[in-house]
């Protein structure tokens, strides 16, 4: 008798529609959500969506592939293409972002949703991808003319035109109040950084032919060609020198093996979680036709080390090669430890590469085949309440 009363109160109690839930733990769902999860959460009910527009997506760590319009778009319409890999059959389409987008090697750094655009060297400016909010930065007109007045006519010989580049460029930007900090290496000449409220771009003391630079928690880690390594302290207003040593770059010489011939071609410094700084060596195996590494510590904030050690195992952090830092490895929520995760821009394609096994894996493709883009460039968005 117990039972069968039980089965009728279950039976005559009204069942609760998913509707309604109550709003905040609605909420709460949806901030637990990845992208894909989220955007199929609010088209449940009305008041899912109503939800969502009071929430914003987990940032699960994942990148994202952009392409970018050609400039002889047809229909006047350059927005760009976003790939999701948790959607591997959809795509997004931007606002339309202007036709200084439809070159690729004006979108110079990524961090986060935003892009660090520069306009044939007259302009900069920070976009986000996905509000198309602008951030307009100081002009580098003054900036050229400083160079102008003094460098003499032997140090405008010796740059050659490489004034022109903008080397390393580096920034970060606070979601919410959108304090920002960018650097970037004017051409050989000097280094210069702007922060919000700037009118005018300021060059950091004492540091020019820049190479390679990270900037991580207010501290910029700068090495240049003649492998000099500095750590500037910019939490205040003026930049600080917190340390400086040797660091070598491999210079892109051919080496033999036993078993196999390497190619040594790209140096780049990566920030860990604590403040230690590794020197990656990105090297082509010419015998296989693939990417391999070698993984160095130089910099240690609590002993300050200025000797190199090899580096096998990251314990529970991966390496974000393009970001110049590690992450915290998580194989359930993006990221898989002791791996680095590198782009090839030849290929479109974003690589793994494991310091255990030693082998490089892609990692999400696309068939992109039958898009018109002028460029593509991985970035790992975050997504934030508008």
């Amino acid at each position: 008798m117990e039972i069968e009363g039980e089965k009728r109160l279950i039976r005559d109690t009204p069942t609760t529609s998913w509707s309604d839930l109550p709003l905040d733990l609605v909420i709460l769902v949806f901030q637990r959500l990845s992208f894909a999860n989220f955007q199929r959460a609010k088209s449940v009910c009305s008041s899912w969506y109503s939800a969502s527009r009071q929430s914003v997506p987990k940032n699960n760590q994942i990148h994202w592939l952009i392409l970018f319009p050609k400039e002889d778009n047809k229909d006047n319409n350059y927005s760009c293409t976003l790939f999701n890999p948790d959607e591997k059959d959809k795509h997004y389409k931007t606002q339309d972002l202007g036709v200084e987008f439809a070159n690729r090697r004006y979108k110079v750094a990524t961090y986060g949703s935003w892009l660090l655009i520069r306009d044939t060297l007259k302009e900069m400016y920070l976009v986000n991808l996905f509000t198309n909010e602008r951030i307009n930065l100081p002009p580098v007109k003054l900036l050229r003319e400083d160079y102008e007045l003094h460098t003499t006519s032997r140090e405008k010989k010796w740059h050659n035109g490489r004034i022109r580049s903008v080397l390393s460029p580096v920034f970060w930007i606070d979601e919410d109040t959108k304090d920002y900090v960018v650097i970037w290496g004017f051409g050989m000449w000097c280094v210069v950084y702007a922060k919000k409220g700037d009118t005018s771009w300021n060059k950091i003391p004492d540091i020019s032919q820049c190479y390679h630079m990270v900037y991580r928690d207010h501290k910029l880690y700068f090495l240049n060609f003649n492998d000099v390594f500095k750590i500037f302290d910019l939490s205040g207003e003026i930049p600080q020198l917190t340390f400086q040593w040797m660091v070598s770059r491999n210079k892109c010489e051919s080496v033999r093996q036993p078993n196999w011939e390497w190619n040594s071609c790209i140096t780049r410094l990566v920030v860990t979680l604590t403040g230690k700084v590794l020197k990656v060596e990105q090297m082509w195996v010419m015998k296989s036709s693939t990417w391999s590494f070698r993984v160095l510590e130089v910099y240690s904030p609590d002993l300050q080390k200025k000797q190199q050690r090899r580096i096998h195992y990251l314990r529970d952090e991966s390496i974000l090669l393009d970001q110049g830092i590690t992450v915290l490895a998580n194989d359930a929520d993006g990221f898989a430890r002791n791996t680095i995760y590198f782009s090839d821009d030849r290929q479109k394609i974003m690589f793994t590469f494991n310091l255990g096994t030693q082998k490089t894996e892609p990692l999400h493709t696309f068939d992109i085949s039958s898009f018109q883009f002028s460029g593509a460039q991985w970035f790992l968005p975050s997504f934030t309440l508008t």
